[in-house]
């Protein structure tokens, strides 16, 4: 029987500037480099009997695009030495508008990188200092029409929604300018405040550094329904793609909860039931792997429960949505399912239900109502929002 292709993930953990918004496991410490390659290479080696075929490989970060054209050639060689990807493997590199240019396309064109995301989060001046981002927005206008013009199968890009004083006609103007250049996928991702950022530390000190609420729905709706009206399809939370081939086979595999193996400081893995993670922290990560031992920092075995209930959590997340027979054990289901069909927030379509883009804004909470785990209180939202 042949192996299920897996997803292969590799954190690089290395930025030039730290972004406001970010806590990811990152550093701008690029001497350490060449300790995380040997890590990384010899982890590659640890996993080879465990998982050897792949059909989506992504590089995040950090900023993958920010390494050494040596460093990424000898890495590739390095995975396929002891890997193998499948003909048509969707390869994705996360990339930085400033490090987008023709020899660096070229080259990630000639390692089977398919598939370019671009980090431009926003084309307004104000929202990229704000963000603490390095690049202009004619910077990464530019960088997205010459990832265009390169020839890769699909490009994406990164945006972030729910700045303070973000308005839906600043916002529109970003959406409009971005429409014109017709990438094949999009992220928009709505702006959160996470602990130990530079955003958390100004909110301690009494700045407003993030949209009302109200405001950060009505620019969620506003984008879905922006992309969808230009014929995308809103197919996640989070993401649109231009047809069906353009979704993210990649970021798929996580909902659809099938297996993918983690390389790199943070990263997480999943097959079976089994679940684990490597350390964090990055000095620690390169110490521990190249001394031999595992840098995992933790794992799970979920039971059949837990894997019911994150069946319906992460396929709530998406237009798959989830089949009926997942919550059978709720009495008050079909009472449930009534009210939030009236509100627009679900649909069905014979034994399988899914969210609607008003319904994606309370993915955290629908999984909760139709298990019974909460009662179901929702207001009727008003045709704007809707």
């Amino acid at each position: 029987m042949r192996p299920q292709p897996a997803g292969l993930y590799l954190h690089v953990p290395f930025c030039r500037c730290r972004c406001s918004y970010c806590d990811f496991a990152a550093t701008t410490e690029l001497s350490l480099v060449p300790a995380w390659y040997q890590a990384v290479c010899q982890e590659v080696r640890r996993w080879q009997k465990d998982f050897s075929l792949f059909d989506t490989f992504y590089l995040g970060g950090g900023t993958p695009s920010l390494l050494q054209p040596s460093i990424l050639i000898y890495l590739f060689e390095e995975l396929r030495r002891f890997f193998r990807f499948t003909p048509d493997a969707e390869i994705t590199l996360e990339a930085n508008p400033e490090d987008v240019f023709p020899e660096n396309l070229r080259l990630w064109r000639s390692l089977g990188i398919n598939r370019l995301s671009l980090g431009l989060q926003s084309l307004e001046e104000e929202d990229l200092r704000f963000l603490g981002r390095r690049h202009t927005g004619l910077v990464a206008e530019k960088a997205l029409r010459t990832s265009l013009e390169a020839g890769f199968d699909c490009v994406s890009v990164d945006l972030i929604s729910g700045l303070p004083g973000q308005t839906e006609k600043k916002w529109e103007r970003v959406l409009t300018r971005l429409e014109k250049e017709k990438p094949a996928h999009i992220s928009c991702y709505q702006l959160t405040i996470k602990k130990s950022t530079i955003l958390a530390v100004r909110k301690e000190n009494g700045e407003r550094v993030v949209a009302e609420e109200k405001q950060q729905e009505k620019l969620f709706l506003q984008t879905s329904s922006w992309w969808r009206k230009h014929g995308y399809l809103h197919y996640e939370v989070s993401s649109f793609a231009a047809g069906e081939r353009y979704k993210s086979r990649h970021n798929l595999k996580y909902w659809r909860r099938q297996p993918y193996l983690g390389l790199g400081p943070a990263a997480h893995s999943f097959s079976g039931n089994r679940r684990w993670w490597n350390v964090a922290d990055i000095r620690r990560y390169c110490e521990m792997i190249l001394a031999g031992c595992e840098a995992v920092a933790g794992r799970e075995e979920l039971t059949p429960e837990q894997e019911r209930l994150e069946e319906i959590f992460l396929g709530l997340r998406t237009a798959e949505g989830v089949p009926l027979h997942l919550l059978s054990d709720n009495p008050q289901l079909e009472r449930t399912l009534s009210t939030l069909q009236k509100n627009r927030l679900l649909s069905r379509e014979g034994e399988r239900i899914r969210p609607t883009p008003a319904g994606y804004l309370f993915a955290d909470v629908l999984p909760l109502w139709l298990t019974g785990e909460l009662p179901v209180s929702v207001l009727p939202l008003s045709e704007e929002m809707c």
